[in-house]
């Protein structure tokens, strides 16, 4: 029987090793799987890699996780948030590496993870120091740059609902990031709001199919209360 729960968030992260590329679902706190990060923080892995569009939000979750100094590299577009700027902190001091990315950029290397594709041509960063030392092609008479895709050892998501064989539907914009990251990650793990049997998802509404999801764990978000 094809059952891919988890009762606990230990479960959920359990296993991660040093040194593993994970990619974090949101837009802001949509979307955000906030406790799996902060799980990460008491399971012990270290020297992470974080991709994400921005670098978590205030004091909690991806940002907390960051503080924690377990993460040593930042793939993202914004790596600042409006109440906290760790990344940027500890970028000053030299205790983390960033990588910026333009946010469609972003978008399609890590769709292009997921769809096999090796890499693709974009006019986003041509003539700017963010597309220095890339491959450039002219094309139509207009200066492209060659990008490639984004995979990672995990992607941690959020999604709202879930069914045991792993399919997901998504709060509106929640949705962001987290199918694409779900075809992109070796694993998927998944931080839902509830979890219904068989057949009662509407299949016009599953967007992530169950074969691209191996964790999947209902948590209840506490309310938070920022410094």
């Amino acid at each position: 029987m094809i059952d891919k729960t988890v009762a606990t968030i230990e479960e959920a992260v359990a296993g991660i090793p040093d040194g593993a590329t994970m990619m974090v679902s949101g837009f802001g706190e949509a979307g955000a799987p906030v406790e799996l990060m902060e799980a990460i923080i008491d399971q012990g892995a270290r020297n992470l890699t974080a991709i994400s569009n921005n670098a978590g939000e205030a004091y909690h979750g991806l940002a907390k996780l960051i503080q924690e100094k377990r993460v040593i590299k930042v793939i993202c577009s914004f790596p600042t948030a409006a109440k906290k700027a760790v990344v940027k902190d500890l970028y000053a001091v030299g205790e983390i590496e960033l990588e910026i990315v333009p946010q469609g950029t972003l978008s399609e290397r890590i769709r292009a993870a997921g769809a096999g594709i090796g890499g693709f041509f974009t006019p986003t960063s041509a003539g700017t120091k963010l597309g220095e030392g890339k491959e450039s092609r002219e094309i139509d008479g207009k200066n492209y740059v060659l990008e490639l895709p984004l995979h990672a050892d995990y992607a941690f998501i959020r999604a709202k609902t879930a069914d045991r064989w792993g399919n997901l539907i998504y709060d509106k914009s929640a949705r962001n990031f987290a199918p694409t990251m779900a075809m992109a990650g070796a694993i998927t793990v998944v931080q839902v709001d509830e979890i219904v049997e068989l057949g009662e998802l509407d299949p016009e509404q599953i967007i992530t199919p169950g074969i691209f999801v191996d964790r999947v764990v209902k948590l209840d978000a506490p309310t938070r209360v920022s410094p």
